[in-house]
Order: C-alpha cells, then structure tokens, then sequence
C-alpha cells in the first residue's frame, strides 16, 4: 500500500507539472478572426501564380482536397478580411512539405512574393501548428495565392489559415489542461507497470510498458505540449507523431494478444493479431517517415493501412469476449472509444470529409478512457495472476508432498531421503537406525491388511513421537521405517523408539494375539560430514545388522560405528565398535 500510495502521488505531481507547464498557454485576453482558404487546386510544379490567376482549375468547396499530387494551390480573397486587420501571419497543422510561396496579388496585378522551406517552418506553443510569415497584405490586395509543394498530409491544406498575429495560432480550442491531464493519467500507468513487473515478470506488462510510452510521444507531439516546452523542428514533429501512432497501434495488438487469459483467443486469432501487430509497426510506421520518394502516396498509405489492424483488433476483441474472456471485456470498454476516435482520424486524413481540427480532441479524452480502464485491465489480471500463481503453488506443493511422503504414514519416503542424504550428512546426522517388524506377515494373514495398516501407522507414531530438529522418521516400504538422528546419545534414543513401537501399537490396535516388537540394524557414524557413501551403502550395511538382530532372536538392536581411516578396516561383531574406509 506504502508503494502503491507513493506512485499516485508522483503520477498526481507529473500532472500538475505538466499543467503548469501548459499554463502560458491557456488563454488570450483577445483572439482576432482567422481565415480560412475560399477554394483550393491540384496544379503542375511549372503553374505560376499568374497563370493561377488566369486559368487555375479552382474548388471551392470543401471536395477534392489531395496530398498525392506534385503542388497544392490555395487562395485566399480579400473579402474574406474586409474590414478586419490585415493577415500577416501563416498556420497550419504540422506536416512535411518541401516549400511554401506566398503571392500577395494587388489590384494592380504587382504581386509580392516570399518562399520558405521546412526549415523555415516554426512550430507554435498552442498546438501542433506551424506559423510562417506573409508577404505584406495591403489594402490594394486582391488575392493571396499560396502554393504547397509535396505536401505530405491533407490537414496540412484543409487546416490552413490566415490571421493578423498569434492570437489564433491555435487553430483549434485545444485545452491544454486536457493534454495536460492526459499525460499525468499515462505517468500512473508507466509507474504501476514498473511496479508489477518487479513482482510479476510477465511479458505483457514490458509491452503496456512500451505502448504508454508510445501513446506519451503521441501526446505531446500530436497534441503540441511538447512545444510548450521546448523549441523542436517541425520535420521532427510531423514525423513522431504519426510514428509513435503507429508504434502504439502495433504494441497494442501484442499486448492484446499476451495479455488475455489463456483460452480466449484461437491459436489462428492469436497467430492474426501479432501479425497485424508487427505490420502496424512496420508498414504505417514507414509510411510515417514521409520520405521525400513517399510523398504521392505515404499520406494515403499510411491511413489505408490502418485499416487491416482496425479490423483485426475489433474482431479479436469480439472473439475473445464472445469466449467469456473479462479481460476483452475491459479492453472492449477501453478501447471502443479509441477505434471510433481512430477511424474518424483517418477519414478525415483520407481527405474523405473536412471536420473542424477541434475534432481531434476526442482522441485525447479516448486516451485518457484507455489509460483508466486499462490501468484496472491491468490490476484485475494480475490479481488473477497471483491468485492462479497461489493455486500452482499450492498444487505443486502438495505433488511434492504426495511424491516426498509416505501416503499412509505421512512419514518422509524412500526417495525424499535419498535425495537429500548428503545434504542430511552433512548437517550432521550421523546415526542411520533401520527397524523392521518382527513377524508382520503373520498380522496381516491372521487379521487382515486393515490392522496391518493400523499397525504400521502405530509404528510411524511411536517412531515420529521422538521426531524433532535432531530427528527424522522415514517409511521405506512394507515394514521397514529408518530413523536418521544426530546429537548425543544417539543410540541409546534410538533403542527408546525401538522399546517405544510395542507399546503404541498395543495401544493403537487391541486383539492381537502377540505382541508386535521390532528389530533394528544402527550404524553410527564418526564425523558423518565426512563420509562420500551413498544412502544405498548406508542401507546395505545397517540391513545386515538388522538380519542379525533378527538371527539372534528378534526383538533387539544391532549396531556398528563406523569410523574414517585411509587403510582397510578391521571387522568385530555386531554390537561392537567398527570401522570403515
């Protein structure tokens, strides 16, 4: 909760730094009309403005707008600004281009001419416009003539204007507080996918990662906050923001598809929607790049080939919450708002129909539904996550269990010991005591396997009764058990439990004819962290003992200590001290 509580409040610090940031921006006392162009047209790279004048093909409605064309006219008449200040100043949304020429054209017919590069452009601090100066505008002109040579983007000619300064350089009545706010909102996000992923490494989350930071360049490069900041080329800009679109666009689909439940796409659907992923990214991201050899097509290729990914996302989408997916339920609701938002951009840049640019702001406000919903996309999965995680876990855990323990005992079995008799060593436990029941096929022949059951329960009891970090108890099968011990006096603790097996089982099965006794083979061990032998070798050894024990009348101890020398070792009888290489 500490953390959690630390990452609202510096997502809640980065939005209002990043609206103080915007503050300069805000507002004017006063804003001056803008014009906007009274017809439009296509023409040669050899068409002057006089011959424009005379014979240009002019539309003027808001049909036929192109950006694959070599040259765009636009014409400006003075009626537009009768009566108002003259317009000195040229806006419009930020594209690529190769120049920019002004005609003032008198009633005269004497025209003032200005040419400007890409370079020349000049970003605008309320927006992502670019502003260039005019030729002078006097009282005796007619006609402003301006031709766009290689445009790269129909907003470019469709959002053009004329004002007297910058009191309308926002073209748009973009609220910079909503750019503002929508980037804090994509601060939270990146801060709780850093945090989740430190707890769960799951790829999806790196992806979110990589799409906010896509959707944050989209922002403030779109949005034109970065130019509250900082002074950026405008070729920069008219190339990040439709590439960061597409980068986004491309992570969303791989996020899609690493994020569902396991299940709730068809492998065909998954295999689809990382395709159109890694497409998005490559081929709308080149057309993005608006190369110069591009620029008759990129502006329509890059819209067109947006179209795959809508259609594949929006039927992923239905697939996986017509499979019961809850997380295609949340990105349904996250992402529907920016599909429309999309689509509508798109037409709008095919030149389909002409909007006001204030349209734009919807894909701001779905941003900002994305992040929301999405952020609790996020949080609900990976709760889902841990509680799944929890549940393997706990599973494995009892797998081990089941393999590791004995199922009618619940003693350690064979293999847990054998797997960890070295480790076992050398923490020390040097007293290896094998016990077998005297007699125990008789039990079960006379009353059957249930008391048999019963009884060897009652033998892991007595022997788990003295079980405490100094001592472990384990079923090898059948009516064998072994006792690992380390400590003092470990043989004489070991001949307790052997005593102690009887008297439970007398107690724990009543009836039986004779008593149930045991006999045990012990080897005791001289520096046990320094023998190499195998539990195998262990068990041969003190099995033997245990046959003696059992040769010499059953009901009694064996043991043997075994001690470390480089020569062979002398042998004694059972009972007496040994030693071993």
């Amino acid at each position: 909760m500490a953390r959690l509580r630390l990452l609202i409040r510096l997502g809640m610090a980065a939005m209002l730094l990043a609206m103080f940031i915007a503050r300069p921006a805000a507002a004017h006392d006063q804003v001056l009309p803008s014009f906007d162009p009274s017809c439009h047209a296509a023409a040669p790279l050899d068409a002057t403005a006089s011959a424009m004048i005379v014979r240009g093909e002019w539309t003027c409605t808001n049909d036929g707008w192109r950006s694959d064309v070599s040259a765009m006219w636009l014409r400006f008449d003075a009626q537009a600004w009768n009566g108002e200040l003259a317009p000195r100043q040229f806006f419009s949304r930020i594209a690529r281009f190769s120049t920019i020429t002004f005609h003032a054209v008198d009633a005269s017919g004497a025209i003032r001419t200005r040419r400007y590069t890409q370079a020349d452009a000049r970003p605008f601090a309320e927006g992502p416009v670019f502003q260039l100066p005019l030729p002078e505008i006097t009282a005796q002109t007619r006609t402003l003539l301006v031709r766009v040579e290689a445009p790269h983007s129909v907003p470019l000619l469709t959002e053009a204007r004329i004002a007297h300064d910058n009191s309308n350089g926002a073209l748009r009545p973009i609220s910079f507080v909503l750019l503002a706010f929508v980037m804090g909102m994509l601060v939270l996000p990146l801060l709780f996918d850093i945090s989740f992923y430190v707890v769960l490494r799951e790829r999806f989350i790196l992806v979110h990662a990589a799409m906010v930071c896509a959707m944050m360049t989209y922002v403030l490069f779109a949005g034109g906050l970065v130019s509250a900041m900082v002074t950026v080329p405008v070729a920069f800009m008219a190339v990040v923001a439709p590439l960061s679109y597409a980068i986004g666009g491309g992570l969303s689909a791989l996020f899609f598809a690493n994020f569902l439940e396991r299940g709730a796409q068809s492998p065909l659907m998954r295999r689809i929607t990382v395709a159109a992923g890694v497409f998005t990214i490559a081929v709308p991201g080149f057309f993005a790049l608006q190369l110069d050899a591009t620029q008759l097509f990129d502006d329509r290729g890059y819209f067109i080939t947006f179209l795959p990914y809508i259609f594949v996302i929006s039927t992923a989408i239905i697939e996986a919450v017509l499979r019961g997916s809850r997380s295609a339920r949340f990105i349904a609701v996250a992402w529907t708002p920016i599909i429309f938002a999309s689509t509508e951009r798109l037409l709008r840049g095919l030149g389909w129909y002409v909007g006001p640019p204030s349209l734009d702001q919807m894909m701001y406000v779905a941003i900002g539904i994305e992040v929301v919903v999405i952020s609790l996309a996020i949080a609900d999965r990976f709760l889902a996550l841990r509680r799944e995680r929890d549940e393997a876990l706990t599973e494995a855990r009892l797998l081990e269990q089941i393999s590791t323990r004995d199922s009618l005992t619940g003693l350690m079995n064979r293999r847990a010991v054998e797997a960890r008799f070295d480790e076992l060593l050398a923490q020390g436990f040097d007293t290896f005591a094998l016990i077998d029941l005297d007699r125990f096929k008789a039990i079960n022949d006379l009353h059957g396997h249930q008391i048999g059951d019963a009884a060897l329960i009652a033998c892991a009891d007595a022997i788990r009764a003295g079980n405490d970090r100094d001592s472990i108890a384990v079923r090898l099968g059948g009516e064998e058990f072994v006792v690992l011990l380390r400590g003092e006096r470990t043989l004489e603790r070991a001949e307790a439990l052997r005593q102690a097996i009887p008297m439970r089982i007398a107690k724990a099965v009543p009836g039986l004819e004779l008593p149930v006794t045991a006999s045990m083979g012990v080897i005791v061990l001289a520096e046990a962290s320094r023998h190499k032998m195998a539990f195998a070798e262990f068990y041969a050894r003190a099995d033997a003992l245990m046959y003696e024990a059992k040769a010499s009348g059953r009901n009694r101890l064996a043991y043997e200590r075994l001690t470390v020398f480089s020569s062979a070792p002398k042998r004694h009888r059972a009972g007496k001290e040994r030693t071993a290489a």
